[in-house]
């Protein structure tokens, strides 16, 4: 394990269930290619493993071999819920959802784990930082844009919710419908961060779709030092 992850700028989610019936591995190994040409630093990269339905031993072999793929990346391996194994694959970081432990409780199991945290308003992020402090590495905020998936659960948040959240001082990682033509308008909002899902899982191109988002990262980072 590495010592712990900084907040991603470009955060990417695992649905092994939207690739098309590509392996995930090869379908992220492809996608983390595509940061060279994006210009941007691969340790402002994270992956998060998101299979839910796996249980712990399937769940365990999958993410061993993402650590392997992420490592040669230079990435930042997260493992959505499951401490036990996070820790047993030597990832470097957990991400705790609605049902998951509560970040202060992980941060005592797990210290040496960045902990990455599921929100769905800005009010959260509020009593996230009260709750926790600097435990948090980052807020995952959204859904912020339109989503199929996220439908069920009402209206998207908007851009707004994302200058809201970040005032309580936690790095915001915007989800939800994102775009590669997104980012600037969420950067300027006051996000840390980007994070997808479809975006990635089901390209052609993984690879281009990745470095998409990242030449949009880099154009920003050249911007900021103008």
């Amino acid at each position: 394990m590495s010592s712990p992850a900084r907040a991603p700028r470009l955060y990417l989610i695992t649905d092994r269930q939207a690739t098309g019936g590509r392996p995930l591995p090869e379908v992220v190994a492809a996608a983390l290619r595509g940061i060279p040409a994006g210009g941007i630093d691969p340790g402002d990269v994270a992956v998060q493993l998101r299979e839910k339905d796996l249980e712990g031993g399937a769940l365990a072999a999958l993410a061993r071999t993402l650590r392997s793929v992420t490592s040669d990346a230079g990435v930042a391996l997260y493992v959505n819920d499951r401490i036990d194994v996070a820790l047993a694959v030597g990832a470097d970081g957990v991400h705790l959802g609605g049902g998951s432990l509560d970040a202060v409780t992980a941060a005592g199991v797990a210290p040496g784990l960045a902990i990455g945290v599921s929100v769905h308003a800005p009010a959260e992020v509020a009593a996230l930082r009260a709750a926790a402090g600097d435990r948090v590495a980052f807020a995952l905020l959204g859904p912020i844009y339109d989503t199929p998936s996220k439908r069920p659960y009402g209206a998207p948040l908007g851009v707004a919710a994302v200058t809201e959240a970040a005032r309580a001082g936690i790095p915001i990682v915007a989800v939800g419908g994102i775009q590669p033509g997104n980012v600037r308008a969420l950067r300027a909002a006051g996000g840390h961060g980007v994070a997808f899902i479809r975006a990635a899982m089901t390209a052609p191109d993984p690879a281009a779709a990745i470095s998409a988002f990242c030449q949009e990262l880099n154009a920003l980072r050249k911007m900021d030092n103008m």
